[in-house]
């Protein structure tokens, strides 16, 4: 299945990049956070329909996993 002559597994990947981007613009640090863990989620699909692709999956549940500590457990 395509759109644009591009995959939809491409656009995952596409959607997880451009999330991460600007996820890096944010000033605020549980706004970065929170749009860098949706990133990450994004990235996380698009290594399973990558047919597992666990370099990805792991990297990517790891930072989900280190915001979710920052923003949820960890108090100051």
């Amino acid at each position: 299945m395509e759109f644009l002559g591009v995959s939809y597994i491409d656009w995952i990947g596409y959607m997880a990049m451009a999330t991460l981007f600007v996820s890096f613009m944010m000033k605020d640090i549980k706004k970065l956070r929170i749009i860098n863990s949706i990133g990450g989620g994004f990235f996380v699909a698009y290594g399973v329909l990558l047919d597992m692709s666990w370099p990805i999956i792991i990297a990517n549940s790891a930072i989900i996993g280190i915001n979710v500590y920052y923003l949820f457990l960890k108090k100051n």
